[in-house]
């Protein structure tokens, strides 16, 4: 039978090959026919097996066997051995037979066959009987499940005719009782469904929790119990048992009186224990009581971060074996361990972790202790606020993300929408997928989508996806919301189309449903064509898959027409639809379309399906109407309670937002960050006594609705309640005829003051309360009149305030009425606590009423641990206070007191055990503080941010409440009070505390010792008799023209402020010589001096008085000070006179420019057209090449190459008829020095890398800079060790650039080498690496170039001596004859216009010492005119030079011939120089010399 639990597509699967079903099927088969092909032996043995183990059935082995159909059959039936031998038989005839027709046949060939078909047909036989009876198995299960579903429903029938409200048969009945003896109350109930029953004293809820160990109750086939054990006087009360059910209630009340034994009665010297008396632990803690004893409360978090929500139980008994199970539930959805959820429970403790925070976990936390005695719960609401978002004013991120209606390429995600309070509405969302075990994340839609309602197609078939949303507004993206839940893209209708048959042995096949459709190849049309979803942009259809299938995978095709156009469009041409879900976009709004979907596979096309009704796309919801009126009450000092009217229309509403804004502020923020579904709603985290409104927005799939009005402003305070039950009934004295009864405060009044109390009483033996006073009583004490010597009176007393009566209190102790004549006193009462602190408290008690026979001495304060039984005294010898500081207690522990007086008789009765107090400092603790006001008053403050507006401040010195208005005055205004002493003297030592009415316990003291009063009396003194604060002392400046000015500056001066300069003990007065003034605005009061000379030495002082307020303050104006402050005014009194005409405002300095050029600047002012600027060097005039621009007031000298040559001293001077001023700059020595640090700064930052350039006498490396002279710091180091120059290593530069050359390199000069130029403060280095590759091919070059030199030095060549024109006259002789040069000696030939140049009697040439050459021509003519070269070589090469040779006759003018080309010969070198290094190639210049 199928067993199907959940949605397959919210299960974990795993990714299936999309032939799973095939593989599978085929492997089954496979293994069933090896098997089936075993010996007949074999068999046997098998069908023996098979039989034993018929009662062992397995389940599929596919991967999702939890949702697969799963029928069992029985075995196949085993073959009986003559049957076996039969078909033996018969298969050796055939195999005799085939022999004798196919004789010419291989026997083995034959043989194996044979064996195959015969098995194959076995095979096929048995498949056909398991289908018959899986096709069985289905109809039975069928059958079986209508009988299940019929014996449902006639069930529920029976049940609702049984269905009534609980009905008491047996009632209650009264007892009493014996003290100390046990009672048991039993009543029976009927009714359906079972009543549940919960049992009240006094109409108290009694729990098995409330006094561990004293109750029992039990419930059994309807009779319910409740036995007490040990009874006291006080369980004489009225029990009342109340049953429940959906259908009503009943209840039953009985009395039960506890009788006390008077004497020497005493029942239990003659009455032994009861057999029924549970002594039995396990027996008697049947049920776990749970009490709350650390609740975690309302919490703020913010997105991201992690909270833990925790509480604290007490459990009674605490049994290892039987603990409770806790269970933690938000908005009443259980939760579990998940990624985002931890649970822990244990050592008394249970928690929730919420790892990264969401809004998805905003909502009500509960978490419920359940246990055998029933459910315990707490609840507290958690705020998770947006993180900040990414861009400002983006909205917040949207939440709840799901996913629905899962296929093989499709889902539908839909999610909630934020809520924007001062943000931008929401224009649309961005879905985005993931595939799961990637952090791939794609986006869907291409535009936002604006319904939270998206439908994503295009899924991989059997992949598993995650999906998020990001809402857009006009400023921007949200943050990502939390991820979905990983969905599968698999159709959960495969697996219901899986049958799982089970064979003998334990296997199992695994047959799809298209396997039993027999031959059908081609799929029918898809039915029920419809649309699940419509929105404006798109429609959403769905279809059943048709039946039959084709017997192969199917893929969909949908065609759309619009309604009357009669043509069909094919929707998904391009993509193949598996699913039988798919979302038609890009419809036109308002028009209506008929859709039909075909099926296809590898066989064909199925016939179009039945075509759709008309379908419009258009948004089946709208906007929601806005909430009606909205109502804001009080509730706590930091929550407003707030109700509104629901939206008119509430169909598929999501929610609803509240925001709230402080009035006055026009800002709105969130109150709830994820939608409530509920019209009251508690706004926390509001601040006490500000006043707020408040509005409220609905919200849906389609949008959020407009907002509400506003509410009216409401202030935040706590709400008005009546007060809580006194508490701590005493007895405090009686006799015979009165009692006088003592109690203590309400914990709580609720919001307004305590306007009096009411008490009731009664006698122990009756039911019936009476009222002892018509008229509120105003004291905490009073006597009761009228009573009955020797009767037990019980009483219980209710307080009122404006709201009304509060409850009354528990009943009192049983008070017997009789004479109290003992000779010690009575008991203290009222014991209250305060300033509780880690490890101390103080506790203050009441006189008792009734004294004894003598006055009373003092007190004696004992304490006890809550467990233990030993009580300790605090003080050694008694205390006339009544109040006492106990210290020393542990921080943490729990603790109950009790006082006892004590008189001369002795010690008197203990006071009631007060209510056990933890030793442990509140949070935010404050203590009073002291200080004195502006006035000069003396005063002790307290602060206290949990008032209430009922609450008091209640000063007390000694503990005891100040009434003394002569020393002392109260103020309080909101949550400060203040404590002024009027007259402070010695008599107000002491200790001072306050207490605050209306809260839980806050109070605080102070000790005023004697060193704490002088200090506030000295403060005090000062304010009442102040000194004029100074912000600066006397001090002085000296203006222009030399001026002195004194001046001093107090605080807070008035316009009645007098003064006065003393100097040398004489008074100055304003005057033309002495200007004084004073400017109240600034508190400066000043002294100007016209004319500071060798006179005014001395002393100076002002003196200042404000009112009562005086100061002075002087200064000493003698020796080396005087002289110093005297030749400053000289100076500048000669300044003011220079700058009267033209002057230097900036006398010259040097600068550096970007390109290394020197710079001597300076600044002029006061000038005019006839002022003349010139520049000197050494006394000498020079030129500046920029001119002097007066007009903008600045000079410049530049500098270009500086070099010791320029040093010297630099003068500019202005001129004119006004007068004259000079600057001179010292070019030289430090100057100098630090200009040329100046440049080397720049040089350096501006340097080049280092290269390598070759010569032809080593490896060069060279830096270029921007200028580079010797005078600066430069380094080469090779190997971090320094380089000096020598003829190895030669250091050198021009002024572009600095080289190392190093001469005749070899393997030990490899290495890393750096250039350093230090600046003064920083070093600017460059590195190469000149080995390996780069010192290989440096080497290789210089290597050539050494070669190249050494040819270029020896080769032919002519030194001089040739002209470069000739010109004579016809009939001379010419003689060309020049020097040559080569090494060997170089081989002259001569050539005439670039031909040889046959020698002969009329050209003769000869060649003396090897080295000079000449070319004689005899008689001229007019014939030898032209070019003459002359070629000089040897084996290095040579060269060739040509002269232009002009003949004329005489009697003509001599002829101008001007050459085309020529060149000069270059003198024989003695050694071939180093080239440059090359920034850039010039272009090669035209020349007669040749080279070859």
């Amino acid at each position: 039978m199928s067993s199907k639990v959940v949605p397959f597509y919210q299960k974990r699967q795993k990714h299936y090959d999309q032939s799973y079903r095939n593989l599978q099927t085929r492997y089954v088969v496979q293994e069933y026919s090896a098997q089936k092909r075993s010996s007949s032996a074999s068999v046997e043995r098998s069908a023996a097996s098979s039989t034993s183990s018929s009662l062992s059935r397995s389940r599929c082995i596919c991967g999702a066997d939890r949702d697969v159909q799963q029928y069992y059959v029985p075995e196949f039936r085993a073959r009986t051995h003559e049957e076996h031998t039969k078909q033996q038989s018969q298969r050796t005839q055939q195999m005799q037979q085939m022999q004798q027709t196919q004789q010419t046949q291989q026997h083995r060939s034959y043989d194996r066959s044979l064996h195959y078909s015969t098995e194959l047909a076995f095979l096929q036989e048995d498949v056909r009987i398991a289908r018959a009876l899986a096709r069985e198995q289905i109809d039975k299960a069928s059958i079986q499940r209508m009988v299940e579903e019929k014996l449902a429903l006639q069930r529920s029938i029976h049940e609702e005719c049984i269905t009534r409200a609980p009905d008491i048969l047996v009632r209650l009945r009264s007892h009493t009782v014996w003290e100390g003896m046990p009672v048991k109350l039993f009543f029976t109930v009927q009714g359906y469904p079972t009543p549940l029953v919960q049992w009240y004293k006094n109409e108290s809820l009694i729990t098995q929790a409330s006094e561990p160990g004293k109750y029992r109750i039990e419930s059994k086939y309807g009779v319910n119990s409740l036995e007490i054990y040990r009874t006291n006087f006080n369980d004489t009360a009225t029990y009342t048992a109340v049953a429940t059910n959906i259908h009503g209630q009943s209840s039953t009340n009985a009395a039960v009186i506890v009788k006390r034994f008077r004497g020497d009665e005493d029942p239990l010297r003659s009455v032994s224990i009861p057999v029924s008396l549970p002594l039995s632990a396990a027996l008697s803690f049947a049920h776990i009581d749970v009490q709350f004893l650390e609740k975690f409360g309302v919490t703020f978090g913010v997105e991201g971060q992690t909270i833990t929500l925790s509480c604290s139980v007490l459990l009674t008994p605490d049994i290892s074996r039987l603990q409770p199970r806790p269970e933690w539930y938000r908005d009443d959805v259980l939760l579990k361990d998940s990624k985002w959820n931890q649970l822990h429970f244990g050592e008394g403790r249970t928690t929730l972790t919420l790892k990264h925070l969401n809004k998805d976990d905003e909502g009500l936390y509960t978490v419920r202790i359940i246990t055998r005695g029933g459910v315990n719960q707490h609840s507290g609401f958690l705020f998770v606020a947006d993180a900040a978002a990414l861009v400002a004013g983006a909205p917040g991120a949207p939440m709840e993300v799901e996913c629905h209606d899962a296929n093989k390429d499709y889902v539908i995600v839909t999610w909630k929408p934020p809520n924007t309070a001062s943000e931008a509405p929401v224009i649309g969302y961005f879905v985005d997928k993931c595939e799961v075990g990637t952090e791939n994340w794609i986006q869907c839609n291409d535009a936002p989508v604006k319904i939270c309602k998206y439908p994503v197609t295009g899924l991989f078939e059997g992949r598993s996806y995650l999906f998020r949303v990001r809402a857009v507004n006009k400023a921007g993206v949200s943050r990502p919301s939390r991820e979905s839940l990983a969905v599968a893209a698999l159709d959960p209708a495969d697996l219901t189309r899986l049958q799982t048959i089970h064979l003998d042995g334990g296997r199992e096949i695994v047959i799809c449903q298209d396997d039993l459709e027999g031959d059908v190849k081609i799929p029918s049309p898809p039915t029920n064509v419809q649309a699940l979803e419509t929105s404006k942009t798109y429609v959403v259809l769905s279809w059943d898959p048709p039946v039959p299938r084709g017997r192969d995978q199917l893929v969909y095709y949908i065609e759309k027409t619009m309604v009357g156009s009669g043509s069909w469009q094919r929707v998904n041409s391009h993509i193949a639809v598996r699913s039988p879900r798919y979302a038609i976009f890009d419809l036109v709004e308002g028009k209506s379309y008929n859709f039909r979907v075909i099926a296809a596979n590898k066989y064909g096309v199925s016939e179009p399906s039945e075509i759709t009704p008309p379908i419009q796309a258009q948004e089946r919801l709208a906007v929601p109407s806005a909430p009606g009126r909205i109502l804001a009450s009080r509730n706590t000092r930091t929550s407003v309670v707030v109700q509104f009217d629901k939206a008119k229309v509430e169909e598929e509403l999501i929610g609803y937002y509240i925001d709230s804004s402080v009035v006055g502020s026009n800002h709105w923020e969130h109150c709830n960050h994820k939608p409530i579904k509920y019209n009251r709603f508690v706004v926390h985290g509001l601040t006490t006594g500000e006043s707020y409104i408040f509005r409220v927005k609905a919200v849906n799939a389609v949008g959020v609705s407009e907002n509400s009005q506003e509410s009216e402003s409401i202030t935040v305070k706590a709400a008005l309640t009546s007060p809580s039950h006194p508490y701590g009934i005493t007895l405090l004295n009686c006799d015979g005829h009165s009692m006088t009864l003592g109690w203590k405060l309400p914990k709580f009044t609720g919001g307004s003051p305590i306007s009096g109390y009411f008490i009731d009483k009664r006698e122990a033996n009756h039911l019936n309360w009476h009222e002892v006073n018509s008229r509120q009583i105003q004291e905490r004490i009073y006597t009761v009149e009228n009573l009955n010597e020797g009767a037990f009176y019980e009483f219980k007393i209710a307080a009122s305030n404006i709201a009304g009566l509060g409850l009354p209190s528990d009943p009192s102790e049983h008070f017997k009425c009789e004479a109290w004549t003992m000779p010690e006193p009575g008991p203290a009462f009222d014991l209250t606590f305060c300033e509780v602190r880690d490890s101390s408290l103080v506790i203050l008690w009441k006189a008792p009423v009734y004294s004894g026979n003598s006055p009373i001495a003092g007190y004696f304060v004992e304490y006890k641990e809550v467990d233990s039984e030993q009580w300790t005294r605090v003080n050694e010898t008694a205390t006339a206070n009544r109040y006492l500081k106990v210290k020393d207690l542990e921080e943490g522990k729990t603790y109950v007191f009790q006082i006892r007086a004590v008189n001369a008789s002795g010690v008197g009765k203990p006071s009631d055990v007060s209510e056990p107090v933890l030793v442990q400092s509140r949070p935010g603790t404050q203590e009073i503080t002291s200080g004195v006001d502006e006035e000069g008053n003396i005063y002790l403050a307290f602060n206290c941010s949990e008032i209430s507006e009922a609450s008091e401040f209640s000063w007390c010195k000694s503990y005891e409440e100040i009434d003394d208005e002569l020393k002392f005055k109260m103020e309080s205004a909101g949550e400060k009070s203040k404590l002024y002493f009027k007259n402070p003297d010695k008599d107000d030592l002491g200790t001072y505390s306050v207490a605050v009415s209306d809260t839980d316990g806050i109070s605080s003291s102070f000790v005023m010792d004697s060193e704490e009063l002088e200090r506030l009396m000295a403060l005090s003194h000062e304010i009442k008799n102040p000194t004029i604060p100074l912000k600066t002392e006397l001090a002085y400046e000296i203006l222009e023209r030399g001026k002195v000015r004194f001046w001093i500056e107090a605080v807070n001066l008035s316009a009645d402020t007098n003064y006065r300069f003393v100097v040398n003990d004489m008074e100055v007065k304003d005057s033309e010589s002495h200007r004084i003034k004073f400017d109240r605005s600034t508190g400066i009061i000043e002294m100007v001096m016209e004319r500071f000379t060798i006179e005014n030495e001395g002393t100076y002082t002002v003196q200042i008085q404000d009112g009562k307020a005086k100061n002075q303050s002087s200064l000493v104006l003698i020796g080396d000070a005087f002289k110093a402050l005297l030749a400053e005014a000289e100076f500048q009194r000669k300044e003011y006179i220079r700058k009267q005409g033209p002057h230097f405002l900036e006398y010259l300095y040097w600068d550096v420019s970007e390109e290394c050029e020197v710079l001597l600047v300076c600044k002029v002012a006061n000038t005019k057209k006839e002022t003349i600027f010139k520049w000197y060097k050494d006394e000498i005039p020079t030129e500046a090449e920029d001119v002097p621009d007066l007009q903008k007031g600045v000079c410049i000298f530049r500098i270009p190459k500086l070099s010791k040559k320029d040093q010297g001293e630099y003068k500019a001077t202005l001129k004119d008829d006004r007068g004259q001023d000079i600057s001179i700059l010292e070019l030289s020595g430090k100057v100098y020095e630090d200009i040329i640090l100046g440049m080397s700064k720049v040089s350096g930052s501006s340097a080049s890398e280092l290269n390598i350039h070759c010569t032809p006498e080593g490896i060069r490396l060279h830096c270029f800079m921007k200028y580079y002279t010797e005078e600066m710091k430069v380094s080469w180091y090779q190997r971090e060790s320094k380089i000096s120059s020598s003829e190895k290593m030669r250091i050198g530069g021009t002024d572009e650039y600095a080289w190392l050359q190093i001469c005749e390199p070899t393997e030990k000069d490899k290495g890393k080498y750096t250039f350093e130029i230090f600046d003064g403060k920083t070093s600017h280095k460059r590195t190469i690496d000149l080995s390996g590759q780069a010192f290989d091919e440096a080497f290789a070059e210089f290597q050539r170039l050494k070669a190249a030199a050494f040819a270029e030095k020896n080769r032919g060549k002519v030194i001089g001596g040739l002209p470069d024109v000739v010109t004579i006259m016809e009939g001379k002789t010419l003689n060309l004859t020049c020097t040559v040069f080569g090494n060997p000696d170089p081989e002259v030939s001569w050539l005439k216009n670039d031909r040889d140049l046959e020698i002969n009697e009329h050209y003769l040439s000869t060649l003396e010492q090897g080295k000079y050459s000449s070319l004689t021509i005899k008689n001229v003519t007019s014939e030898d005119s032209g070019k003459y070269s002359i070629n000089v070589r040897n084996k290095y090469g040579g060269e060739t030079v040509d002269i232009t040779v002009s003949v004329y006759k005489y009697g003509e003018e001599v002829p101008e011939i001007k050459p085309t080309q020529f060149s000069k010969p270059s003198p024989a070198p003695a050694s071939a120089p180093a080239p440059a290094p090359e920034k850039a190639k010039p272009a090669q210049k035209a020349g007669k010399t040749t080279r070859k």
